[in-house]
Formats: structure tokens, sequence, C-alpha cells
């Protein structure tokens, strides 16, 4: 049995792994995009590392866009197999691949026109929507718990890993030469004290696992601390400099978790009196699928549920859908709140919002989650003078905050809490993958000396042959 990295090795991005057991049948777990990567991103998603057609079976972890967002090229380009995944999690790639491939499909529009201007042929998207839709058919929802033969000796098992709606640690069983052996993929690692969903599950013991580890060298503050920083932020930017303050958050999770924060301060009474925009179509078909999933809140939010029937409302809340209304938001000077996607401020009408209030001292723009290095707020986390957005330079005069507790990646703390089921004697060899080297190095030195005798962090791309069943 062989496992190759195809993606999120030494990196966060990218979420490819590719098992391949005795008889040759290979498994695909994850197909992620590679997002934020600078002038690598485009090679990186050109190139597989292997032959789609030839993959046996795809397994999705969540649906992050780095976990999902190359199915659609993947099936283009010859795979005709299963795609696995948990019920919600179904729902939300049916939604998040659409307006994936309408980013590709815009996103060439300009690329193409700066190519013909400097007369250089037209190139065609990474996948179009068409594209996206012929991954729809091949969804095959299992639900949590529920023990699924993929095929003769390979069975599949979900296990609720608390990331986002529906994410799920990947278990398989496999059974060659009348021997069976055990392999879990973590896909993401949520929180133990998430503020909405219900916390990791534990899991089967396992010979060999993939682990992710974004965050193995930090522990995350309290999420009260997150209450009290957002209410404050609001209060200096927009009450005391009646400035607007602009928050890239992502479609999926953070913009909930954030409308869920501001709902709890309305009910506590402590709401300032604005306009509070979510600028993201996105973002609203998402935090209306999440809502058709009750059961996997925790015991805290159903309670709230039985005297708030929407734990995402509250007053002054305005959805913005239409592009003239987003443009609209730039035009006025009213002190308001606009939470806008994407997250890393890479793309998306957050950007935007950006390069119009970044050059006012008044305003503030306020960073929620994890940043790749060269992404937009990856940049903006530097405290730079000047930015480059839309190849122009603006001069940074509004004021670069953050709060680093919204993740709904765990901490070490929360890792070792999910390993802690495992014994690690019986573990033959832990992989870390989704983290930057240092962060992984750092965790590794924990696992060991947790008991875990072989923590390797392969590189993009790395073969590792776990040797034959006998």
């Amino acid at each position: 049995m062989k496992i190759t990295f195809h993606g999120a090795a030494r990196t966060v991005t990218g979420s490819k792994h590719v098992f391949q057991l005795q008889s040759g049948k290979k498994i695909l777990l994850d197909c992620g995009l590679f997002q934020g990567m600078g002038k690598q991103t485009t090679e990186l998603n050109s190139e597989w590392g292997f032959i789609p057609a030839e993959i046996d079976h795809v397994i999705i972890s969540h649906a992050h866009i780095d976990h999902i967002g190359l199915l659609p090229k993947l099936v283009k380009e010859g795979y005709k197999g299963k795609i696995y995944c948990t019920p919600a999690t179904a729902s939300l790639i049916k939604i998040l691949l659409i307006d994936s491939a309408r980013i590709q499909e815009e996103d060439i529009r300009y690329v193409n026109k700066v190519r013909i201007r400097d007369h250089k042929p037209a190139v065609d998207a990474l996948y179009t929507e068409e594209d996206a839709n012929m991954v729809f058919p091949l969804l095959e929802t299992i639900s949590y718990h529920e023990h699924f033969i993929i095929e003769n000796g390979v069975e599949l098992l979900f296990t609720d890993c608390g990331h986002i709606l529906g994410s799920a640690a990947v278990n398989l069983k496999i059974n060659e030469n009348g021997k069976d052996i055990h392999l879990t993929f973590s896909g993401d690692i949520g929180r133990y004290r998430d503020m909405i969903l219900k916390s990791p599950e534990v899991f089967p013991q396992a010979d060999y696992i993939i682990m992710e580890s974004t965050y193995g060298d930090r522990l995350h503050d309290e999420s009260k601390v997150s209450n009290e920083a957002l209410l404050k932020v609001i209060v200096d930017t927009c009450l005391k400099n009646h400035g607007k303050l602009i928050v890239p958050a992502f479609s999926m999770a953070r913009t909930q978790e954030i409308l869920f924060m501001l709902n709890q301060l309305e009910l506590e009474g402590r709401l300032p009196p604005l306009n509070y925009y979510v600028d993201s179509p996105l973002s609203i078909k998402i935090t209306e699928t999440v809502k058709r999933y009750p059961d996997s809140y925790n015991a805290h939010v159903r309670k709230i549920l039985k005297d708030d029937t929407d734990i995402f409302a509250f007053k002054g809340l305005k959805y913005i859908e239409k592009v003239q209304d987003s443009i609209a938001l730039n035009d006025t000077d009213e002190p308001c709140v606009i939470i806008s996607a994407s997250g890393m401020a890479e793309a998306g009408r957050v950007k935007h919002h950006i390069a119009n209030n970044i050059g006012g001292a008044k305003n503030t723009i306020l960073l929620t989650g994890y940043c790749e290095p060269l992404s937009l707020g990856g940049r903006l986390k530097l405290k730079p003078d000047v930015v480059r957005i839309f190849g122009k330079e603006f001069s940074v005069k509004a004021r670069i905050e953050e709060i680093t507790s919204l993740s709904a990646h765990g901490d070490y703390d929360d890792m070792c809490q999910w390993l802690a089921c495992q014994d690690p004697s019986l573990v033959s060899k832990l992989f870390l993958v989704h983290g930057d080297y240092e962060a992984q190095e750092k965790f590794r030195e924990r696992l060991m000396k947790k008991g875990f005798r072989d923590v390797f962090i392969p590189r993009q791309h790395e073969t590792v042959d776990l040797g034959e069943i006998e």
C-alpha cells in the first residue's frame, strides 16, 4: 500500500492524497483547490501528479474549497466514479462549486483580456459552471456512523470532526490477504468549544493516520474574548470614529460565527444600533443551508433555539445580493459594518470594499482568520504603509485589526484531544499535512512526547510505501 501527498503538503491548501491499495485500486482523499499561493497558484492547480481517470474512488472530508475545489476539473479530465461525502457536505458542494466555477470564468475573462492586449493566445478557465454541474450526479451521501462498503474489502465510516457543517474524519478499514488495516484521515479538526457546532468525535483505533496541523504551534483565545474584541472594534470604528468596519469573512463558517456573535450581543442588549451588511450572495445561501441542519449544533445553541428561532438574525442586519447595491456601499459615508467574502481578502466583493476604504483613517479592516502570507489578507496582517490591490498601490491609512480566536481549526490542544482516543503504540505511522512546515515541526515534537513513534511530514507529491500486508 502507498500514500502519495499531492496537496496540503507543508502548506495549508490544495488538500489531495492518493491511497493506493495492494490491488492497485486508488482512493483520492479530498480534491482541493490551491488558493493564495501567489504566482505558483495556477501551476499548482494545473498539475495533478496523477491521472484522474485512474482514480477509482473519491472521498471528501468537508466542503471547503481547498478540499473540494478541483472536483470539476477531476471529472472533466476523466474521473467517472462516485464521490462520497456526508449529506450536509453534498448540499454545500452544490452551492460552492457553482460559485467557484463562476469565479474561474470571471478570472479567465480578465486574464484573456490582458493576454489579447499583449498579443498572446487566450487560455481556458480551470473549469466552467457546466463542468461543476457534472460533479453533482456522482455524489453519494453517507451519514455519520454508517459503515458503508465502497467496494469489496474497503469499508468507509464517517465520524464528525466538528470543523464546519458536515465535516468528517474519514475512517477506512481495508481487508487484504485476510488482514484488516485501519487508516484515518482527519480532514480538518474543529474545536471542542466551538460556538455553534458539536465537538469532534472519537474514532476507531487506526494503524495509519493522516492528520491536519494548521495550528500545531498555538493556542486560541476563548470565544468570549472574541465577542468582546468584536464589540470593541465596532464601537471604536463606527461610534467613536464614525467610520466603516470592513470584515473579510469566509462565506462558510466564519460569516455564520460573526452573525451568531452579533446576535448574542443583541440578546445581551449590547449591540450598537448600526446597519450590518452581509455583502455576499454565497454567504446568504450557505447561512440558509446551515439553518437546515440544526442537529449539527451543540447543546448550548440548541438551548438558545428554544427562545430565539433564528440565531443568525438581529436588528440592523441587511443582506446585499445585487452588484449595484454592493457598489452603493462604497458611495455612502454612514458608519456601518460590512461583512464580505473572501476571508483572505484575495477575491470577491470584499477586495473592492478594502480598496475603497483602506485610505480612510476613520475606517478599520478586521481580519478574522488564517490568511496565506501571499494573499491580500496576509499582506495586510503585516500592517504595511502601502499595499497593492488590483494592480494599483494604495496607502494604508485605515486601522488593521485582527481577532485570532475565530478559527474553525482546532489548536494543538484540540488536535491532541482528538488523538486522545488512540493508543499511540498501535499507530504505525502518523502523517502531518495541511500546515506550514514550522508549525508542523513543533507539533511533531509534541506528538512524539505523547508516544507516537513515527510522525512524518511529507513533501508535495511525495510517496510513502506502507509495505505489503502479510
